[in-house]
């Protein structure tokens, strides 16, 4: 039976992985962090199937007790800070945990056991103030958020291990990708939860920033399958995973106000305190080489995803206030 340590197990792309790799008869083992106030909402329903160590990616001596216990075959970091905004007011902390993170964790194999297969989770947020349109494995970085400068010093830091150790580590560049489990802080979670308050008659309005920003949004549950195949290749490789389609903010609004009959104009207001201070206007990937060596491509279409979360929403919003 393989083995499988994934950090950041509790968030959307942790719970959808963990499904996946228990579907193929892993044992899986997720990294959770001390809290006073631990959140498992994504992964309640999988509690009995997997098993949580605790540990930190500060603290490179919890990280090697954790591959001591789970003794993995693979190692999938996807613990951040992840939210961009935040990542401006809590640079130092961002630069720590989503950086200097992925360093103790590669050291941690290196001292453990170099023959563990690593996957990091880089962002297409590091293309930033894009150099050019698809943004593919070679394009040069552009970071333009703590967060994305973060991001790029982690690949690297992946790369360099690769290179230096002869360790197999790969780093996914995943541009935006959601789900029903996406947190309320992110614009997709946002609109549909909004929308679903709007139509239940539970909010009056919602307020975004930049319409016009353009991404490239995807399904987080076809986007870990990605993961799951970089680390079963031959060698090692860096891989864009995306849909190659790109909407804007303000399609999105269209596309989740529409699916319940509304009108989004009369409800969307657009604060200028929510802008970025140095926006990232336009993100597409290219997802060619994916589809070429891994065999990957997306299940879902961005239609689909945003009446998904609209309708989840819908039903958790009502479940909670007993909405018929």
């Amino acid at each position: 039976m393989k083995k499988a340590l994934i950090t950041g197990i509790t968030g959307q792309d942790g719970s959808y992985l963990a499904e996946l790799l228990l579907s193929k008869g892993y044992k899986v083992f997720g990294l959770k962090r001390r809290t006073a106030t631990p959140s498992f909402e994504n992964i309640s329903h999988l509690l009995d199937n997997i098993e949580l160590i605790s540990g930190d990616l500060l603290d490179l001596a919890s990280l090697i007790e954790a591959i001591r216990i789970s003794q993995p075959d693979e190692i999938y970091n996807l613990a951040a800070q992840s939210f961009v905004t935040d990542s401006w007011s809590q640079s130092a902390y961002t630069g720590h945990a989503s950086a200097l993170g992925v360093t103790n964790m590669l050291e941690a194999i290196r001292i453990t056991n170099p023959n563990i297969r690593f996957y990091q989770a880089s962002s297409s947020e590091m293309f930033g103030k894009v150099l050019e349109i698809p943004q593919i494995e070679t394009t040069p970085f552009y970071p333009r958020s703590p967060y994305a400068v973060s991001k790029v010093y982690g690949h690297w830091i992946t790369v360099n291990y690769r290179e230096s150790y002869g360790l197999f580590a790969c780093s996914g560049i995943l541009f935006n990708h959601e789900s029903p489990r996406r947190g309320y802080d992110f614009v997709t979670r946002k609109v549909t939860d909004a929308v679903a308050k709007i139509k239940l008659g539970l909010q009056k309005e919602l307020f975004l920033g930049n319409l016009d920003a353009k991404r490239d949004w995807g399904y987080a549950g076809d986007y870990v399958k990605a993961m799951w195949l970089m680390l079963q290749q031959n060698k090692p490789d860096d891989f864009v995973i995306a849909t190659g389609e790109t909407r804007s903010v303000k399609e999105l609004v269209e596309v989740a106000f529409s699916h319940v009959g509304l009108d989004w104009t009369k409800y969307v207001v657009q604060d200028p305190k929510l802008m970025r201070p140095a926006e990232v206007d336009l993100l597409l990937g290219n997802p060619k080489k994916a589809e070429e060596k891994l065999g990957w491509k997306p299940e879902v279409s961005f239609d689909e995803l945003i009446k998904m979360m609209v309708e989840s929403d819908l039903e958790k919003i009502k479940a909670k206030k007993y909405i018929k």
